[in-house]
């Protein structure tokens, strides 16, 4: 019982402090060693792990230990932050040892045992780890904005997911991993390297865990070899509620094409094995496995957590009887590679080193302010950007141009007259394919089909199915394989399909794109162009899963860029910003295409092709170039009276009003804000003082709709003329002509200028 204190009458609960004193008690009464093997035997008869590879381990588990003391002595006086410890799982120390080093790893919260095997000294792993705990802006990876387990000399990429959301970008790490690199491109990874990836039991019921695991076994079935080793951690409990019994392993070992195995996860040898033969298996065959570890979680999920409010004495002293620092130091002194009373002194000792580093960074300093704090979220190079397009344009008008002819079957777009949207989209994704070697488009429908409305008609016949390919039909997965290419160098453009499509994996943007560079300090990122059509007003094939308005979430995303082109002229310079932006600063981008407006031809009246636009023959990208969060405006006669701010669909509804307002005398400039995130703020205070009046055409709800952003802009811009918002009604988007009802419509706009003009 040396391990528990008692808490009044409800129970027993452990500390760090009978957590301690239970190791000294146990490691204390072991019987001195009989006689002693050679260091370099294996340390128990059958096993593959040497005795010298186990004491080496056994370092990393001590450290493990005393990091997670020295996280609740920090937290006790109210410098440390972070308390969510890995006793328990000291047994994944076992599984770096049974990797190459420079295999990436995205680490499940509790692997500071893990981390600590793969640092080049405990000291090392110690002060990188006790940085996080006391949010140190000398913090190697995440620079103090969070605790995470990270490190580009170690290839551990930093994951900051409770709930298995990095599984998915892992199943796309070992996609790209097992490609051959395209053109001049540079492996970030060794050609043999495996994609790892642990997470929680309670973590594997999650739909990403569920998606992963289900990408896996599809391309496995598909014939596409994925080097993935994914590592469960099974401690049995998510917070306070436990796995079923035997319900991890049923649904671990049941899943088609991923090869299950299982070990003791307290046992450190019996872990090595197990994880020596499942990396070997991953490495030889290039095909996915899952290792499942059995372990335990002692001192609660954190700082904060009672255990003994929902467990009971004898699960808590279950646990504590299979602590794996306890079960080690048996191993090790039952093979007589250490006495009691070295474990003990091997113990104090890096502990006191621990703790010494845990002193020393006390006194480090924090973040000073809100610009240290968002540096790395976002970084906007536009000069980089615009060289990036004026390279691109060189390689096309150059030693491309024989290759443009090919591409376009002898007739390169810029001789073809003006295009639609959806032409312009295809063109510039034909250049953008012909210049970046690197850059891959995937998702439901691309590549065969087109897509659904033609956007990628016969761009994988130009460019192959290696770079041009259909996806199983799992927005997650898509996204995921987006985020796996672009943190192993690709430059990724997936589409999924319709915007309500994204809404079930947008966590894949929130919770895992926008964060990669802000919790690495820059040191990885994930560069996409996320192609997403959207936006109401179809009229052949409506309701709400295809017509959907609603943007606030992307909006919400700190540091994600989305661009809403409304004309074919905009759509190609802000698609190459786009690429570009992605390729030079790593970007997320989110290029939402408005659907209805794919295929018009007319503006003002039939026939008129006032909404084509010719394509721009590479000389003339560099000047086209539009800079991410300046709009672009129309004047419409003398565009003194009145400013129209508006985007997508809006836009064109807009000029048509406002020629309408000419004829009776009313001069407008219809503002087209073209980025929704970043808004561009001083374009829209400077259009909007140039009239005093303002009318806001916003075809997104007018709760969370892009107009509020609008209105805080001009308000924080200091304009202080009149303003009025037309909005879309709060609602879903029925079907057929009711869609009418609650979006906005010209006599809504007209009404509104009307109402403005009168003042």
């Amino acid at each position: 019982m040396a391990g528990l204190a008692r808490v009044g009458n409800a129970g027993l609960v452990t500390t760090p402090q009978n957590l301690d004193e239970r190791f000294r008690d146990a490691v204390s009464a072991l019987p001195p060693p009989d006689d002693r093997r050679p260091p370099g035997d294996a340390v128990r008869d059958g096993a593959l792990l040497t005795g010298e590879r186990a004491v080496e381990l056994f370092d990393a588990q001590l450290a493990s230990r005393h990091l997670d003391l020295a996280a609740r002595w920090l937290r006790s006086f109210n410098e440390g932050f972070y308390t969510i410890g890995s006793s328990g799982h000291e047994g994944n120390a076992a599984v770096a040892a049974a990797l190459l080093p420079t295999d990436p790893a995205l680490l499940h919260y509790r692997s500071a045992a893990f981390f600590a095997a793969r640092a080049k000294s405990i000291g090392d792993a110690a002060r990188d780890v006790l940085r996080g705990v006391v949010a140190s802006a000398h913090e190697p990876i995440a620079g103090g904005r969070h605790k995470v387990f990270g490190s580009a000399d170690l290839h551990i990429i930093p994951t900051t997911s409770t709930v298995a959301s990095h599984l998915p970008r892992a199943v796309g790490l070992a996609w790209s991993l097992a490609r051959p690199r395209l053109g001049q491109q540079q492996r970030r990874w060794p050609a043999d390297a495996i994609a790892v990836a642990s997470f929680g039991d309670a973590s594997a019921n999650h739909a990403a865990a569920t998606a992963a695991l289900n990408a896996a076994g599809w391309f496995e079935h598909s014939g596409v070899r994925l080097p993935l080793l994914l590592i469960c951690e099974d401690n049995g409990l998510g917070i306070s509620v436990p796995s079923p019994d035997g319900w991890l392993a049923a649904m671990l070992s049941t899943r088609p094409g991923v090869r299950y195995t299982s070990a003791d996860g307290c046992d450190l040898a019996a872990t090595y094995d197990a994880a020596v033969e499942a990396a070997g298996f991953v490495r030889r065959e290039r095909r996915p496995a899952v290792l499942h570890l059995s372990m335990v979680r002692l001192m609660g999920h954190a700082g904060a957590d009672a255990e003994v409010g929902y467990r009971s004495t004898e699960e808590i002293n279950r646990d504590l009887e299979r602590d794996p620092l306890v079960a080690t130091a048996r191993l090790l002194v039952g093979a007589g590679l250490l006495g009691p009373e070295e474990v003990i002194a091997r113990y104090d000792e890096i502990g006191w080193q621990v703790r010494k580093v845990a002193e020393e960074v006390l006194g480090e300093p924090k973040l000073a302010g809100v610009a240290e704090v968002v540096a790395p979220l976002a970084p906007r190079r536009p000069l980089r950007v615009a060289h990036e397009i004026t390279e691109a344009a060189t390689r096309a008008a150059a030693p491309g141009a024989a290759a443009r002819v090919r591409a376009f079957d002898g007739k390169l777009p810029e001789q073809s007259g003006p295009l639609t949207l959806a032409q312009t989209i295809n063109a510039t994704l034909t250049d953008a394919m012909l210049t970046n070697p690197g850059m891959l488009i995937f998702g439901e429908d691309v590549a065969r089909k087109g897509g659904v409305y033609g956007v990628t008609k016969r761009l994988q016949e130009r460019f192959t199915a290696d770079r041009v390919f259909d996806t199983l039909l799992d927005e997650t997965t898509i996204l995921g394989l987006a985020l796996g290419a672009g943190v192993d160098g690709l430059l990724p453009v997936p589409e999924v399909q319709y915007l309500a499509y994204l809404h079930n994996a947008e966590d894949q943007l929130r919770g895992e794109a926008a964060t990669m560079s802000f919790f690495s300090s820059g040191a990885y990122k994930n560069p996409m162009v996320l192609r997403l059509p959207g936006l109401a007003y179809q009229q052949a094939f409506g309701g709400h899963f295809h017509n959907d308005n609603s943007v606030a979430v992307l909006r919400d995303i700190p540091g994600l860029v989305l661009a809403v082109p409304s004309r074919p002229a905009d759509a190609a310079p802000m698609l190459r910003t786009c690429l570009a932006s992605a390729a030079a600063d790593g970007s997320v981008c989110v290029f939402l295409e408005p659907i209805a407006l794919y295929h018009t031809r007319d503006l003002y009246e039939q026939g008129d092709n006032e909404w084509l636009s010719p394509y721009g023959a590479p000389g003339s990208w560099s000047g086209d170039h539009a800079a991410i969060g300046r709009a672009r405006t129309y004047p419409i006669g003398n565009a003194a009276d009145l400013t129209i701010l508006t985007f997508g669909n809006g836009v064109r509804m807009s000029l048509r009003v406002a020629a309408r307002l000419a004829k009776e005398g009313y001069g407008s400039r219809v503002v087209d804000l073209r980025w929704l995130s970043p808004l561009p703020a001083a374009d829209l205070v400077r259009e909007a003082a140039a009239t005093g009046r303002v009318l806001i055409v916003d075809e997104t709800r007018r709760s969370g709709g892009v107009g509020e952003g609008i209105l805080a802009a001009l308000v924080d811009g200091g304009f202080v003329g009149s303003a009025r918002r037309i909005a879309s009604a709060d609602s879903l988007i029925p079907l057929g002509p009711a869609a009418q009802h609650v979006l906005v419509g010209e006599d809504a706009i007209t009404q509104g200028a009307h109402a403005l003009l009168a003042r």
